[in-house]
């Protein structure tokens, strides 16, 4: 029975996979949430509550219930917490940064190394990691006409790449395949409470469901030929800036890989 682990399974993006992993009864899904009292458990969907990707206790409590539970070995991890503030030049914000980098990158870079080191059959040459990133966190594809501002956004992205790249590098030879992903432009309360639902329409927003299907779908083709790379299962159609960097959407293929 292939395990699925699931970082942030709560709303949006995440409560969304685990639903489409779930739905597959071969599959054993554990789905993290930083609430004590996360949804009740269904079938083969377990709730491990108390993991707070930004807090130094997450990946310390995740391992000892992984070992209550007499989990060996995942097949897929899939870290989608993530957190969103607004800046500008005008409006910096020093704790928003702080909230972002532990949640968006330092987080999940602590969550992969404490599993990788707690056993060597945890993860291994079965086992894939993907990283919830975003087109923002692509240095090539800023351009003037999107402007600047929303440093801390952007920039715990491209971190998170980098650790995304590094980790690929430090666990290539133990076969685990490591990738950061876009999975798209959607329509959730992060997006709507900074003020985005307003590009949702003309910017090509989907459904957390609708970006989870495409993402579960490009996860079963992805292997260790891709491990370190940087991809957008469903294409450049709602990256604003892929046209003026990289050319028309219509010749761009999906998915596509993105440019660091």
């Amino acid at each position: 029975m292939p395990v699925i682990l699931i970082v942030g399974a709560t709303r949006g993006l995440g409560a969304s996979l685990a639903k489409t992993y779930a739905s597959e009864s071969t599959n054993q899904v554990l789905a993290t949430a930083r609430s004590s009292s996360p949804p009740e458990n269904a079938n083969n969907l377990s709730y491990i509550p108390n993991i707070d990707i930004s807090s130094t206790q997450a990946s310390k409590t995740l391992v000892e219930y992984l070992d209550a539970h007499a989990i060996k070995h995942i097949d897929i991890v899939i870290v989608t917490a993530g957190y969103f503030a607004t800046e500008s030049l005008q409006k910096p914000s020093f704790e928003a940064q702080e909230t972002m980098y532990k949640t968006c990158v330092i987080g999940p870079t602590i969550l992969v190394t404490a599993l990788a080191n707690h056993s060597s059959s945890l993860l291994d040459s079965n086992s894939k990691v993907i990283l919830v990133s975003s087109e923002s966190g692509s240095i090539t594809l800023r351009h003037e006409s999107e402007g600047g501002g929303n440093y801390g956004h952007h920039a715990s992205k491209t971190a998170l790449n980098m650790s995304s790249k590094l980790l690929s590098l430090d666990l290539k030879d133990r076969g685990v395949a490591i990738v950061a992903v876009h999975p798209g432009f959607m329509r959730t309360e992060m997006t709507k409470n900074v003020g985005f639902d307003k590009f949702w329409d003309n910017g090509g927003a989907v459904t957390p469901d609708v970006a989870a299907k495409s993402l579960a779908d490009w996860i079963e083709t992805f292997d260790i030929s891709k491990t370190g790379q940087y991809w957008a299962p469903r294409g450049a159609a709602d990256i604003g800036t892929a046209e003026p960097v990289l050319g028309p959407k219509d010749k761009l293929p999906t998915p596509l890989q993105l440019p660091w």
